[in-house]
């Protein structure tokens, strides 16, 4: 199903209008709490569109599609995230292409991304996922390892921790998919504790977010809520695990 520029500007408004009004429910600030439309399996396109609506940052599960995207938006001053699993071998593009990872989630890929940034000169912002639910397909780093990992993590330059991320079980009981948020909460409040800064938590989907703001979080990761269905069907795009929905 495609989405006209007409049915995006009216998308994103509402999700806009949801998104403060469960801030309000929860008695949060709609200003503490950050919207990434995520484009994933939708084209340039649509993306220069959602441009137009003043966005600027865009989420992406596939480094390949970050690379097909980049280069006819080059002159649309987009900021890219990663958000999906990455590989080390991926490192690179990645390096040269993103702004940010809200993915790592192990000490490899931590050194492969600050070895490929150094060559480029850069530095970006990273969030550390952890896994908080049982669900084998989840990705993320085990919640006992994050104060060790956290530590290592300062002997990059190139790698600026701001915060955590996570993907709560897939669920029908609000009080399963909260107690996901509560916790990646509970952790970054013991980081800090510890002498971390870590001011985000980026937690929350198109149908669980009013549960992540209701906890905490400071970003939430929107794709079909703003660009509607997948566009698999009729794209060279393809499906994936995702860290967003």
């Amino acid at each position: 199903m495609s989405t006209d520029t007409a049915e995006l500007a009216a998308n994103w408004a509402q999700i806009r209008r949801r998104v403060d009004d469960a801030c309000h429910e929860a008695g949060r600030d709609p200003a503490s709490v950050n919207i990434l439309p995520v484009s994933k399996t939708f084209g340039p396109e649509l993306i220069r569109a959602a441009v137009g609506l003043g966005l600027r940052r865009f989420g992406e599960n596939k480094v390949q599609e970050i690379r097909d995207k980049a280069e006819p938006l080059a002159d649309c001053g987009i900021d890219w995230v990663m958000i999906g699993h990455l590989q080390t071998n991926k490192a690179r593009d990645v390096a040269r292409l993103a702004s940010e990872v809200q993915s790592l989630d192990r000490l490899e890929l931590a050194e492969a991304l600050d070895r490929r940034l150094q060559q480029e000169g850069r530095a970006i912002d990273v969030l550390v996922q952890v896994k908080t639910s049982h669900e084998p397909s989840k990705y993320g780093l085990p919640p006992e390892q994050l104060p060790t990992f956290l530590d290592s993590l300062r002997r990059y330059d190139t790698l600026r921790t701001r915060g955590l991320m996570t993907l709560a079980t897939h669920s029908s009981e609000p009080a399963e998919v909260r107690g996901c948020f509560r916790m990646l909460r509970d952790l970054r409040d013991r980081a800090v504790m510890q002498g971390h800064d870590l001011p985000r938590l980026s937690m929350g989907m198109s149908g669980d977010f009013p549960l992540a703001i209701a906890e905490g979080a400071s970003e939430l990761r929107i794709g079909t809520a703003i660009f509607g269905n997948r566009a698999y069907p009729d794209s060279h795009y393809w499906p994936e695990a995702t860290n967003e929905s």
